[in-house]
């Protein structure tokens, strides 16, 4: 008898809508080597998170969707799911810096993080709304697992997008920095239960995707500034079960990451499930 893998997107602000109809075009590919039903919902309650395998948080308002998640009882059992159990979950874009372990840049007051990812991320790094950008990316790890056509450019949207300012180590505790500006926040920290969550834990933050510097999006700053070639600008990163992009892949019609993910995802929950 064929058994659902449940994938929630939390639904509290943003593009979520957008994240189900991806996915549902994905789910169309990947079942096709899988004896397993996909069943995706939208998550507002502690007790829909419950029922999921699998998460994604999407783009919108960080700290709107803090704030929601919060007032619903839901931050606690968001931090229990991403780093007590590290279920698959992935963040675009908000959701990103909500799954950083630190974050600057914040709003007065400061937001509350998920946690997931050991890194510090900076908001809005690319400026205002005006500001937003579309951009092609070369994603290896799409070339590398899905077929001949992952080889082509994904469109990266970005809208306010933050950065991955920095790969942080791993740990257990807390990411303090008695250094860190007065508007950078930290997750609390959170214990892996058992011996799957903590071999997922202890893994190294994989950089993903990059871009160049922002010198090199804004040419007319090139020359003045003479900088020498540079990684570039993290975009897209992942450790373990926990992925996050800077982008916004859920407003393309491109299914490829979507695809990926539910690939990892379910490779991930089969194993649990064993």
């Amino acid at each position: 008898m064929n058994e659902n893998i449940t994938v929630g997107v939390l639904a509290l602000q943003g593009a979520f809508s957008e994240h189900i109809k991806l996915l549902g075009q994905a789910s169309k590919e990947v079942a096709t080597s899988s004896d397993r039903r996909w069943s995706f919902v939208e998550v507002r309650t502690p007790q829909e998170l419950a029922k999921c395998d699998a998460l994604i948080i999407p783009g919108g308002e960080s700290t709107t969707i803090a704030l929601a998640a919060a007032r619903s009882g839901l931050l606690e059992p968001l931090r229990e799911f991403v780093k007590g159990h590290r279920k698959p979950t992935w963040g675009t874009c908000a959701g990103l810096i909500l799954l950083a372990e630190s974050a600057n840049r914040t709003k007065k007051g400061g937001q509350d993080l998920i946690g997931g990812l050991d890194i510090k991320v900076n908001r809005n790094y690319f400026g205002r709304q005006t500001e937003s950008f579309e951009m092609e990316l070369m994603l290896p790890f799409l070339a590398t697992r899905c077929g001949d056509d992952a080889a082509k450019s994904f469109n990266g949207i970005f809208i306010r997008a933050p950065v991955v300012e920095k790969i942080l180590p791993v740990i257990e505790g807390e990411q303090a920095n008695k250094n860190a500006p007065d508007e950078t926040v930290v997750a609390p920290a959170r214990r892996a239960e058992g011996s799957p969550a903590m071999s997922q834990f202890l893994r190294p933050v994989e950089v993903m995707a990059t871009l160049p510097g922002r010198s090199r999006v804004l040419k007319e700053k090139l020359v003045e500034m003479s900088l020498e070639d540079e990684i570039g600008d993290i975009v897209a990163v992942k450790q373990g079960n926990v992925f996050g992009t800077s982008f916004h892949p859920e407003l393309t019609k491109d299914a490829r990451i979507h695809v990926w993910w539910l690939k990892e995802a379910m490779k991930i929950v089969q194993s649990q499930k064993q």
